[in-house]
């Protein structure tokens, strides 16, 4: 719904599901934001893919799910934890683009960044325009997070803290850029701005965090978390938490939001998680044989081409074999 450009302003905020109150007001006030948010979710969405492209779960999203991401959500698992986190990045990184590209009444290049400032290179002139990532943290925090401060449960406060966590970390990677001015580009004159990294240094920070996320469990008075296995470190704001244990993501089940890897290509020669023995589960694979267009024999000529021959290659797929039962599992 978010995507779409044309039809009101209202008729698009009152059509988005699964709003509170807070977000439907903050759509209706900042149409060209939400679109913002909206072409942001593609992107996100695909990092995720590209993070867990080798794992079981592989971040599917399920098209007729209006939740995007379907049952899996719905556990406190470490997969749901990096989703909250990636998504809250993906809002604040959109927005704070769309600011910079001048699309966006409500803002523009980060105002505080005006004048001379100093590093260790020497003073410098503010200028060009420098990401307004303040802006995008803030509008993230009060959209994002509205739904979570409806409820004062401990799912509530797991998704608040992993929503921070993903905020935090596209700030991670602002980072100054500068010009040179003077004569033969020396730079007895420098012009630098913030920017923000790609997108992509995001998603690896995170997935790092993905992978050393910590189980807690609710603090007695239930303000706050506590590590559930006393060997482990206290969370800080930049790390990701969560209550239980994944799911194996072998089969297909409706409950926990799997699809299973039935399907799904393996790698015949890996140790890791996307080897066929892993990725499928010790159900075994099948091996089929296809043919597609490479480039070959590629030659430099002087100067300054390379050139290549259009070859067919033949090569083995493996893919991971159905359970005996391939519908949904039901709980019994």
């Amino acid at each position: 719904y978010m995507r779409a450009t044309g039809g009101s302003s209202r008729v698009m905020c009152d059509n988005v599901p699964g709003l509170v109150s807070r977000q439907r007001q903050l759509c209706h006030r900042h149409p060209d934001v939400m679109r913002a948010i909206g072409l942001g979710v593609a992107e996100w969405t695909a990092e995720c893919q590209h993070q867990f492209r080798q794992h079981r779960w592989n971040c599917n999203t399920l098209d007729r799910d209006h939740s995007l991401f379907g049952r899996v959500l719905l556990r406190s698992s470490r997969e749901s934890a990096f989703v909250y986190a990636i998504s809250s990045a993906g809002v604040v990184f959109a927005i704070t683009r769309a600011c910079s590209q001048g699309e966006l009444r409500s803002c523009s290049c980060d105002p505080k960044k005006k004048g001379t400032a100093k590093d260790s290179k020497g003073i410098f002139d503010w200028g060009g325009c420098s990401d307004n990532i303040d802006y995008g943290v803030k509008f993230a925090r009060a959209f994002v997070d509205a739904k979570e401060r409806k409820g004062k449960d401990a799912r509530a406060l797991m998704n608040l803290h992993n929503n921070r966590a993903g905020r935090k970390a596209v700030k991670r990677f602002l980072k100054q850029e500068c010009k040179c001015h003077g004569v033969s580009g020396s730079c007895t004159l420098r012009t630098c701005w913030l920017a923000m990294a790609d997108f992509r240094k995001t998603g690896d920070y995170l997935w790092r965090k993905y992978n050393g996320a910590i189980q807690v469990v609710m603090n007695q008075d239930g303000t706050g978390f506590t590590v559930a296995n006393k060997r482990f470190k206290k969370p800080t704001k930049n790390d990701l938490v969560y209550f239980e244990n994944s799911p194996d993501y072998c089969i297909r089940d409706r409950e926990a939001g799997s699809l299973g890897t039935a399907g799904r290509v393996c790698n015949l020669t890996s140790r890791g998680m996307d080897s066929c023995e892993v990725m499928c589960c010790g159900r075994g694979y099948d091996t089929s044989r296809i043919t597609r267009m490479t480039k070959c024999e590629c030659k430099f000529h002087w100067c300054c081409a390379v050139r290549c021959q259009d070859c067919l290659e033949a090569l083995d797929v493996h893919t991971c074999k159905a359970p005996k039962n391939a519908d949904w599992t039901t709980p019994t």
